[in-house]
């Protein structure tokens, strides 16, 4: 398992390239200047507080960010290295989520429960502005998920989905993911699937 420092570093490297299309140094300080940065960074603390089992400061921890982030991430939401909250105002996460590697939100993004039942969102996806994942639901690698669209079913891998409710309007190629870092995730198992 990486370190806190690493999961950081691995999310600010991610963040940048996307931004920036860079992993430098440079790239990397402004990405950590900018929107949504600090909520990632607050989401690993929480993450961390959770893992060594403190948790009242996972709650405080979870309470910052929503009141100075505008972010609502639940307690017990798991995301891999590469979480990227591209804005993170009125984004709000079930703490039931279950997310891989190379996660990259949008604002005003849910991702919640339906009775009970909560998403898995696998290594490699993208979620656009206002979009809705709901349920016990699928994401699959590769995939991106449209600007406000609802997502009520599984989405497959390598496939864009938009509308209400989301449909499949394009397929692509696999591809592999554009970014150095220190974490080497060949070597370390997928974390959630």
């Amino acid at each position: 398992m990486p370190s806190l420092i690493q999961l950081i570093r691995y999310d600010l490297r991610c963040k940048a390239q996307w931004c920036y299309q860079s992993a430098t140094w440079r790239s990397c300080l402004k990405a950590l200047l900018t929107d949504g940065t600090m909520a990632m960074i607050v989401y690993r603390l929480m993450q961390w507080s959770r893992r060594w089992r403190l948790s009242p400061i996972e709650m405080i921890f979870n309470k910052l960010n929503g009141v100075f982030n505008n972010c609502i991430i639940g307690r017990g939401a798991e995301f891999g290295p590469g979480f990227v909250l591209i804005h993170a105002s009125g984004t709000v996460i079930n703490g039931d989520v279950r997310g891989g590697s190379r996660i990259y939100i949008e604002h005003q993004v849910t991702i919640g429960a339906e009775d009970r039942k909560s998403p898995v969102i696998e290594n490699d996806v993208f979620i656009g502005a206002g979009a809705r994942v709901i349920g016990n639901v699928k994401v699959g690698s590769g995939a991106r998920i449209g600007a406000n669209a609802v997502v009520l079913d599984d989405v497959p891998a390598n496939s864009t989905v938009a509308g209400v409710p989301a449909r499949v309007v394009r397929r692509r190629s696999p591809e592999p993911p554009v970014v150095a870092g220190d974490i080497d995730l060949a070597e370390s198992p997928p974390v959630y699937k």
